[in-house]
């Protein structure tokens, strides 16, 4: 054999050793820390959760293969929220997936470089978490719940679905620019349906007791729990004094109607962690959240819980009911 083709057999024979070699390597494995705002266990939780997941498969993501997703259920408690972003940040994450803003801010604590993607966030420049929803401009984009304007589709609800109605107390959270701009947002569109609205504070659940009894006293009254006031214990709390008043009232998530609540108009909140899984794959592939605007929900859901409406002695008007995307009977 000459030695010119004894070299090229021997290069060929490199290459395809290298080939084989690189093919047998292992995928670079991603990590993904993801904080939630509610409990392991909640149905709803889970069910973001899955839909989170699902997208990312959809992409070539596979949980264990090339991807380690790492996930804290804080409920809604700040403390722990900032003990499990630490817990997240060591283990060395290349991007964190945040449920609502008491996720993203417990996640500014622990960094101000790594990407974050957010779900189900209310007013996310008004928390100073983006600097605008066109260019997030920093380390920081995602998915948010609505425009404040969306706080008086409620009130619109509230008399579709109760047509006497002509008082609704609005509870919310004063503490926070949402609290105010929900309530706002709800105190423009009564005069035009006839509403005198009354806001409830949430800082004390005494605080709510005595102002929902005082409120249920005089007639034709109902209730809207804005997305500001929303934590689990206030959300009960809620349902059983709208129960206890026969009061009709609207919620800003649909699990607040599985748990006994009339009716909820919101943003379809799995459908945003799908969304979400689309902009956490494109920064893993090298897009920076600087440069991803922020999105605006794209699919709402009804839920009306007929079972509720029988034991106020409501009836609910045919045209709400043929609107609804679920009916619980």
């Amino acid at each position: 054999m000459k030695r010119r083709e004894f070299i090229a057999i021997v290069a060929s024979a490199a290459a395809t050793w290298s080939l084989a070699a690189r093919a047998q390597q292992p995928e670079r494995m991603r990590r993904i820390g993801v904080l939630m705002s509610r409990a392991a266990d909640d149905p709803q939780g889970q069910a973001r959760r899955a839909a989170f997941q699902q997208a990312l498969q959809q992409f070539g993501w596979s949980d264990g293969r090339n991807v380690q997703i790492d996930i804290r259920w804080h409920e809604f408690d700040a403390d722990r929220a900032r003990g499990y972003a630490q817990e997240l940040i060591a283990l060395a994450p290349d991007i964190f997936l945040a449920d609502t803003s008491v996720s993203v801010v417990a996640l500014q604590h622990v960094t101000r470089t790594l990407p974050i993607v957010f779900a189900a966030v209310l007013d996310p420049v008004g928390f100073g978490f983006v600097d605008s929803l066109s260019r997030p401009g920093g380390n920081i984009t995602g998915f948010m719940v609505f425009e404040y304007g969306f706080s008086g589709k409620w009130l619109e609800l509230l008399k579709q679905i109760a047509p006497q109605v002509t008082r609704a107390a609005v509870i919310r959270n004063p503490a926070t620019p949402a609290g105010t701009a929900e309530f706002g947002a709800i105190q423009a569109v009564a005069p035009a349906l006839g509403v005198e609205v009354t806001p409830v504070g949430v800082d004390d659940i005494g605080v709510i007791e005595r102002a929902v009894e005082a409120f249920a006293r005089s007639a034709n009254g109902g209730l809207i729990m804005t997305g500001g006031a929303y934590p689990a214990v206030t959300r009960d709390l809620i349902i059983m004094l709208a129960a206890r008043h026969k009061l009709p009232a609207v919620y800003p998530f649909r699990d607040a109607v599985t748990a006994g609540g009339l009716v909820s108009y919101s943003p379809d909140y799995v459908d945003q962690f799908r969304r979400a899984a689309g902009y956490v794959d494109r920064i893993l592939k090298g897009a920076k959240p600087a440069d991803l605007p922020v999105q605006a929900p794209t699919k709402y859901e009804l839920v009306v819980n007929l079972k509720t409406a029988k034991a106020i002695g409501l009836d609910v008007p045919a045209s709400v009911l043929a609107r609804a995307d679920e009916v619980i009977e």
